[in-house]
């Protein structure tokens, strides 16, 4: 027996019969997000609470399902064409791993999440862009999914709701990710000749192709705060013009005070903003059929 153990000192809380010693890295096992405008670091479980918003206002990016699960109500939403890959077409060097990556940190098979859902009870479709995947590049599927959503709301006398979130046309499909801005164009024309409502909600970032075809084509074009939206970066149009562009050029506070958006919505307001907006169509629908209709019985009479 080692008489010296038993004239020891504890060395520590574990030795005294007290608690495990506490390792500073197991403290808190919470996910934080760094704002990137003030520097505050947030839980991801109150970033939840807030719709991604931090306390100073900045709104983080949010995937294609965070924003249906905030504006469907709830057990609405039905998914269209979900079903649909893009395949790599051109055997452009590592498109294929990059694919799988995508789909593997994203759980989505592509860029855009389709469909139809309500909001206070308002019916719509639906298509919103996910900048998690792949940057929400627009390439062929992207494209298609959303040219069939248009077509389907047309057949089916449904408003459309498109929240666009993109880097532009996806570089990997060549020139036919560059096709999907006539096509998607041509299909928000053929929604729009049947007299239907499209808003358009652009949030950060919105550029390249895709602004220059359906982001912009809305009858009411929204904005999220501080949305970065645009066509070519900022720095190549300095260096075509060879001058400094004016401060906060290409954000939506901007392209209000230049007439380019309609109204800029922050996210605890949007929901409420668009089943107004829905509301005040599906009113104008009715309005117009009856005065159809009263126009018929003065001429019947």
């Amino acid at each position: 027996m080692n008489l010296m153990g038993l004239f020891r000192s504890p060395q520590n809380e574990l030795e005294k019969g007290g608690k495990q010693p506490k390792n500073p890295q197991e403290e808190s096992h919470e996910i934080t997000m760094t704002c990137p405008k003030c520097g505050t670091q947030t839980p991801v479980s109150e970033l939840w609470d807030t719709q991604n918003v931090c306390r100073c206002g900045h709104h983080f990016r949010m995937t294609a399902r965070q924003r249906i699960s905030f504006l469907a109500d709830e057990d609405s939403f039905t998914e269209l064409d979900g079903d649909m890959t893009s395949r790599d077409i051109l055997n452009f060097p590592n498109y294929e791993n990059k694919l799988k990556s995508a789909r593997f940190s994203t759980r989505e098979k592509e860029g855009v999440l389709c469909g139809t859902l309500r909001v206070e009870g308002e019916p719509c479709a639906v298509f919103c862009m996910d900048p998690h995947f792949m940057m929400g590049s627009m390439g062929t599927v992207v494209g298609e999914k959303i040219t069939r959503l248009f077509e389907y709301a047309a057949a089916h006398r449904l408003p459309v709701v498109g929240f666009t979130a993109a880097g532009g046309a996806r570089m990997q499909e060549g020139i036919l990710s560059l096709m999907q801005m006539a096509k998607t164009s041509g299909a928000v024309r053929l929604h729009s000749d049947a007299g239907l409502f499209y808003l358009t909600v652009l949030t950060d970032p919105t550029t390249g192709g895709v602004t220059a075809s359906f982001a912009m084509d809305g009858d009411v074009i929204m904005a999220e705060p501080d949305a970065m939206v645009g066509f070519a970066g900022a720095r190549v149009i300095e260096q075509t013009i060879r001058k400094k562009l004016p401060e906060g050029f290409q954000r939506a506070e901007f392209l209000l005070e230049h007439g380019f958006v309609d109204l800029i919505a922050p996210r605890n307001r949007q929901r409420a903003v668009i089943a107004q907006l829905l509301r005040m169509h599906d009113a104008g629908k009715q309005g117009v059929c009856t005065s159809e209709s009263e126009e018929e019985t003065e001429g019947e009479s």
